[in-house]
């Protein structure tokens, strides 16, 4: 997915030439993957994805927004605030469409061949691609990339952890084999490496210093994306500017696409500020993600006379699932009886704070694949039932005879008995009311800090906090900007956070990363809980080996149950379509692709819209 959605199979859009050398059952070389074994959309050849306008015109300037700041150029490292947008700069072996489910199609990589077992996977260097200064991109840069990476940070440690050997078989042709078979995703995985210039890295700046890729720069970078990054404003301003010399742009994959002269993004400290910023034009887009404004601040001139356009877009949402929520650091003891963590959520008056708050507008989340086909349903049975007999012995006894489901709020009367079931629950797990303190059998009051990024979600946070400090708990909130959020999570310096988890419509390998043992005392991986249990690693290891569709369906639902069953997070809520407003300058594709809104990647300048609205113009 993206780290992206993961595929779960490969399928033939055509084959780029069987050498002699192909064994039975090797797949020969091919030029796509896709999701189920079924032929890809677009057959070998193709004239440009069918969502992009191939007349686009190349002009003009996007102006984007991003939240913190930055201090690095350098995407390799663990540490620091890489700039948002280096991958304008840098480029993939394989390239997603959006039209499609997990399907990918050759970028530097022209092709792509592997065993029947999924053992192994070799990729074949297109022979034209290049870097921006000239020198042609090698499979020696990928497998250098792949090292550092690795080297590096630990994030990337964890996630190419089935590599067990990367070669060069022979020129233009990289090999990654893995330490287990029958893993479907590897080869999927491995397409979406970033490649970086070794040439470049290992070279000297202009003030003849040698680079050092494990140091942070802010250097202006070299790739072989269609983008060069040509400025900044340290801290406040990124500005990338289109190639005219893109060695791939009129690939297939790129007819249509990139279209602007310049991207630029501008950095902010604060949403409300960002948001006023957005007001005086000095950004092109914004994405809405607190309700109240969307209902109520949107009634400034530019949006009344049209030179701003509100509008919701669904296709975002239709690919993927989400869980967000307030997350318990399991590795604290005061966190480690499901109970405890069960009565925090008795706390959560969501139906209040969407009546209060949220105008209507959001629904609770209960499950950890919510808003796609993936979420659980009813009671376990067939394949699924099959699934959860395998590990009974290892998953809590409820998933078997109830459904998840979240407290129910809203009134004043429900409160106090979601309250008083808090208190129960709390009470089973060793704690007592002394006087209006909660305390344990030391006599230590319970609380907790809840971590935010940023203070969007104080509210809802301290809402949470004044129902606990109700019945006798401590419990306060602290909100810190970006790069202090992210160095928290990081180092595990948190007592409950707010985080999230998005996820495809093919769960796999990523499962490892975000709830799996082996990644529970990772730097930097988004096992941000500290899950470490044995039954949902089995479970895991049911969707990552999975044969087929079905299995996969349920094994996730499966794993979904056992997940809520242990109440690692308090789900709290989410919108299934996404609330934009722009400046009026810019056109798109009559049809939009399936699951993007596409912004600003195949959208174009409208001269015409522009010289109506105003401000930003044309370079």
């Amino acid at each position: 997915m993206k780290l992206h959605a993961l595929a779960l199979s490969i399928a033939i859009i055509g084959t780029l030439g069987m050498p002699a050398a192909a064994q039975e059952g090797d797949s020969g070389w091919l030029s796509a993957y896709t999701i189920d074994g079924s032929p890809p959309k677009y057959p070998e050849g193709f004239a440009h994805f069918d969502y992009v306008n191939p007349d686009a015109p190349k002009a003009g300037t996007v102006r984007v927004s991003a939240l913190g700041s930055f201090d690095t150029f350098n995407p390799v490292l663990p540490q620091g605030e890489v700039a948002t947008g280096l991958g304008l700069v840098y480029e993939t072996l394989f390239t997603p469409s959006q039209d499609e489910l997990s399907t990918s199609y050759g970028l530097i990589a022209e092709a792509v061949r592997y065993p029947s077992d999924f053992s192994s996977v070799t990729f074949r260097i297109d022979p034209d691609a290049r870097w921006a200064d000239g020198e042609p991109v090698t499979a020696e840069d990928v497998l250098w990339s792949y090292e550092k990476l690795v080297e590096l940070n630990p994030f990337y440690a964890d996630y190419y952890a089935n590599v067990s050997e990367a070669t060069i078989p022979e020129p233009g042709q990289i090999t990654f084999v893995f330490d287990e078979a029958g893993n479907r995703e590897l080869p999927y995985i491995m397409s979406q490496i970033l490649v970086l210039p070794r040439h470049w890295w290992e070279g000297s700046n202009a003030g003849g210093e040698t680079r050092d890729v494990g140091s942070s720069t802010l250097e202006l970078p070299m790739g072989s994306g269609p983008y060069e990054l040509s400025g900044f404003v340290p801290g406040r301003t990124v500005t990338f500017t289109l190639r005219d010399d893109y060695w791939a742009a009129d690939r297939p994959v790129n007819v249509g696409q990139n279209n602007f002269d310049e991207y630029r993004v501008e950095y902010f400290r604060d949403t409300t500020v960002m948001f006023e910023a957005f007001k005086g034009d000095e950004f092109d887009w914004w994405s809405e993600n607190v309700a109240r404004r969307w209902a109520t601040a949107y009634n400034f001139p530019a949006v009344e006379d049209g030179r701003v356009i509100l509008e919701e877009f669904e296709e975002p949402y239709r690919d993927s699932g989400v869980m967000v929520g307030f997350g318990f650091n399991l590795r604290l003891d005061k966190f480690s009886d499901p109970r405890v963590r069960e009565a925090v959520n008795y706390a959560f008056d969501f139906e209040e704070l969407n009546r209060t708050l949220f105008y209507g507008q959001y629904e609770r989340i209960d499950s950890y694949f919510y808003s796609s086909d993936l979420r659980h349903d009813g009671l376990p049975e067939g394949e699924e039932m099959t699934i959860l007999e395998d590990v009974r012995d290892m998953v809590p006894s409820s998933v078997f005879t109830e459904r998840y489901t979240n407290p129910t709020g809203g009134s004043e009367d429900a409160l106090r008995e979601n309250l008083r079931t808090a208190l129960q629950l709390f009470n089973e797990a060793g704690y007592t009311l002394d006087g209006n303190r909660l305390v344990d059998a030391n006599g230590e009051q319970f609380g907790f800090e809840i971590l935010l990024n940023g203070p969007t979600i104080e509210p809802i946070a301290l809402h949470l906090a004044d129902n606990l400090n109700r019945i006798g708990a401590n419990v306060t909130v602290r909100s810190v900007d970006s790069p202090q959020y992210v160095n928290r999570l990081r180092d595990r310096d948190f007592e409950v956070a707010y985080v999230s988890w998005a996820q495809s419509l093919s769960p796999g390998n990523e499962q490892r990363g975000y709830w799996g043992s082996g990644s529970a005392d990772v730097e930097s991986s988004r096992n941000y809980l500290g899950i470490a249990d044995p039954g949902i690693d089995a479970l895991i290891d049911k969707i990552v080996f999975a044969d087929d569709r079905e299995t996969l369906e349920a094994a996730t639902k499966a794993l979904d149950r056992v997940l809520l069953a242990h109440h690692f997070i308090v789900p709290s809520y989410v919108i299934t379509y996404a609330r934009t407003a722009r400046w009026n300058r810019f056109s798109h594709p009559e049809t939009l692709p399936t699951y993007s809104i596409g912004f600003p990647t195949i959208w174009w300048w409208d001269e015409e819209k522009a010289q109506e609205t105003g401000g930003a113009t044309a370079n």
